[in-house]
């Protein structure tokens, strides 16, 4: 039996909707300006015919279950919401063509990639790495799985509001790159594995949230998604 000078951290979960079973969590993959609205809002627009997706990760330790409430986090004066559709990876797969991709899905969630968006800014305007803006603490909230084994969605409405106002209003039918797409691309540059999550990209709206604001979301024949934005943490 192997002994640790402390305790490591506790796998990461998530509840599967019919099942006592939790969904163990892997990696964390996000992808990059995938709606062209989207794209346009953050001044980088997108040429599908030249470019290829492209990805950032968080930690498994940034998840947060759905109706959490989170602390205004540190350093930023731009808290982000940014509202996602979420395939879960139930089988291995590396190298896939578009045509095998499906075989790799296990279900879907309705996710919000929480940025702090002055600090991803500044990095990007300077060539730096975002992990200061995106791999922020409690930032990768998620819903429970719905498994939906192999199944590709490629319609249905996405949408988020913030104390009742709808911010965000869209369809994953404008996913620049689709399911299959992805997750044959991701797996050129990594194993995929049971666990994984791929956040697949967040349509135009995206604006700040300040402490007491109430976020709710939702992804059509997925789930609804709640968030809380808390007080800061007192230095």
């Amino acid at each position: 039996m192997t002994t640790y000078i402390f305790n490591p951290p506790v796998i990461q979960s998530l509840a599967i909707r019919g099942r006592s079973e939790r969904f163990p969590i892997n990696r964390l993959f996000f992808v990059g300006r995938n709606y062209h609205a989207h794209a346009v809002e953050m001044g980088k627009p997108v040429d599908k015919s030249i470019e290829r997706p492209f990805y950032f990760t968080k930690a498994p330790q940034t998840l947060v279950e759905n109706n959490a409430t989170v602390a205004y986090p540190p350093e930023t004066q731009n808290y982000h919401f940014e509202m996602e559709m979420v395939v879960a990876i139930g089988e291995a797969g590396f190298r896939l063509s578009a045509e095998n991709a499906h075989k790799l899905i296990y279900g879907y969630a309705a996710g919000l990639d929480m940025t702090r968006r002055d600090l991803q800014l500044v990095a990007r305007d300077k060539g730096r790495p975002w992990d200061l803006g995106k791999d922020v603490e409690q930032s990768s909230v998620c819903t429970e799985i719905v498994p939906m084994q192999g199944q590709i969605i490629s319609e249905g409405a996405i949408a988020l509001e913030v104390n009742g106002i709808v911010k965000q209003s869209s369809n994953v039918n404008k996913l620049i790159w689709d399911i299959r797409e992805l997750i044959a691309d991701l797996s050129k540059f990594y194993h995929l594995e049971p666990g994984d999550l791929i956040y697949t990209g967040t349509p135009e709206g995206v604006g700040p949230l300040l402490p007491g604001d109430k976020v709710t979301g939702r992804v059509e024949g997925i789930g609804e998604i709640a968030f809380t934005v808390g007080l800061a943490e007192k230095p």
